[in-house]
């Protein structure tokens, strides 16, 4: 039931994103409104139902606001669990100092935020890939068998030493560099795709990071055997 909702909802609000970005190219209106900011195509394109349209305009903006509530907390949990000095820090500042953080980044870059964010946030599916394809050869391949000690999670003697993981995490970087295709920067892999060029990082990234961590998990468990 949870995923129906979650797939129902992100499904709904992609066709209605889907709906908004070709109208822009097809009605000038809109096309204006988009020049201004996102929230005014939102309003422009919900203009045609009157006042309700309006109101659907306040509950995205504060679906916006709540959004940020989840995303904040976890960034609190990553805060305590960076290691014995983070989580001595109570949680709620942690999260009183995050939203501290990304409230002065909205203030100040607030006229070019937007595009900053557009270029920057390219680089959140490179990392992701890369993490989530060492993650799950973790589970796969090495911990099928061999299953989690949960009582060990806290303990830096008997956890991972995570070398054979960064190690990978950078080489997997590597490949998302060559193959990155973005408007501030192209990889020399990136250029030869078709002539014209394409952004394969993801692929690079993703397969250099699981032809990497085997060998070296394996590696690391022969000689640190944990």
């Amino acid at each position: 039931m949870t995923l129906t909702g979650l797939w129902t909802s992100v499904t709904f609000v992609y066709i209605i994103g889907i709906g908004l970005a070709s109208g822009v190219a097809l009605t000038p209106s809109w096309s204006t409104a988009y020049e201004t900011s996102s929230g005014a195509l939102i309003l422009e394109g919900y203009s045609a139902v009157g006042g309700f349209g309006k109101f659907c305009g306040v509950v995205v903006a504060l679906g916006v606001i709540a959004n940020n509530v989840p995303s904040t907390y976890a960034a609190a949990l990553g805060c305590q669990v960076l290691g014995r000095y983070g989580k001595m820090v109570p949680r709620y500042l942690w999260v009183c100092v995050i939203v501290l953080v990304y409230f002065i980044c909205a203030i100040v870059g607030r006229d070019h935020l937007f595009v900053i964010f557009q270029n920057f946030l390219a680089l959140m599916g490179y990392w992701v890939v890369v993490f989530v394809s060492i993650v799950l050869e973790e589970h796969l391949i090495f911990r099928q068998n061999r299953g989690f000690n949960w009582s060990a999670w806290e303990d830096k003697k008997r956890l991972p030493v995570g070398a054979a993981a960064l190690t990978a995490f950078l080489v997997g970087w590597v490949g998302a560099i060559v193959g990155m295709y973005q408007v501030w920067y192209v990889g020399p892999v990136a250029k030869l795709v078709g002539g014209i060029g394409a952004d394969i990082g993801i692929w690079l990234g993703m397969g250099f990071a699981l032809l990497t961590f085997p060998p070296l998990r394996y590696l690391e468990l022969r000689k640190v055997e944990r």
